[in-house]
């Protein structure tokens, strides 16, 4: 597992909202124990190519005489120990006398991602995002301490854009609509969008006032392209909606409006 320094290794995301995960390694002493973690508020880490992201990790510790403080918080990628993120430090809130919710303070800087690794034959940016857990030590007023593994499950995520271009625009009645977009996700070796391949994409249409519903879907080609074409029978937005992946965030476009003649 590589850490950026002894005190640091934290970016999160979200396995399904807040998790709760026995220790598969602990060690320590006394009663102190992690026992709820939540992860950026229940949230994916969705991480792009520029701006930092910071975010916790809340921590609900009990002990018998009382929760000291935690003195470490660390996380990395399950499937290949990389965790290029920042411990920025925890405080802790009293919320009884054998309990304390405490609150780590985690970042990660998309522009440091490729350099943590780039030492490494064959390292790959791109291959930090994915399942992450969540490692903590903490003590108690009296003495008690207990370093905790896999306190949670998250997911960190690839940033995504997309786009939406519905042509002619007004459209006669009855014609044919052409709906075309583009799926990128973030790389973060060269900190830019590169296109996402071969990902199936729905295409969305809602009536004035109205919701949006499911018309088709399509898959982007290799220049991670849209096309699809629809008769134009009414007024309406047009939108493309991708689900995402267990490494790439879910993205939705801008509707694109589309009027009759």
């Amino acid at each position: 597992m590589h850490r950026r320094s002894a005190v640091a290794s934290v970016v999160a995301a979200v396995v399904a909202g807040i998790v709760v995960a026995p220790a598969a390694h602990a060690e320590g002493r006394g009663d102190i124990r992690v026992t709820r973690t939540v992860v950026n508020g229940g949230n994916s880490v969705i991480v792009g190519i520029k701006d930092i992201k910071r975010f916790t990790i809340s921590m609900t510790v009990k002990d018998n005489s009382g929760v000291k403080k935690v003195t470490d918080v660390s996380a990395f990628n399950t499937a290949n120990g990389h965790g290029p993120v920042d411990y920025l430090g925890s405080t802790c809130r009293k919320t009884g006398t054998t309990t304390s919710v405490c609150t780590a303070t985690m970042q990660m800087d998309p522009a440091w991602i490729d350099s943590y690794g780039s030492g490494n034959a064959g390292w790959d940016a791109n291959a930090v995002a994915g399942t992450w857990q969540v490692n903590a030590t903490v003590k108690a007023n009296d003495g008690d301490y207990w370093i905790s593994d896999r306190i949670a499950l998250f997911k960190v995520k690839r940033a995504a854009t997309l786009t939406t271009d519905a042509t002619p625009e007004p459209v006669k009645k009855g014609s044919t609509l052409t709906v075309t977009g583009k799926l990128s996700r973030a790389n973060w070796t060269d900190l830019k969008y590169h296109a996402f391949t071969k990902q199936v994409v729905k295409l969305q249409y809602k009536k004035p006032g109205g919701a949006y519903s499911t018309v088709r879907t399509a898959t982007t080609d290799s220049k991670g392209h849209l096309r699809a074409t629809v008769k134009a029978n009414a007024a309406g937005s047009w939108r493309w909606a991708f689900l995402g992946t267990t490494t790439t965030m879910k993205v939705v476009s801008t509707g694109d409006a589309v009027t009759l003649k």
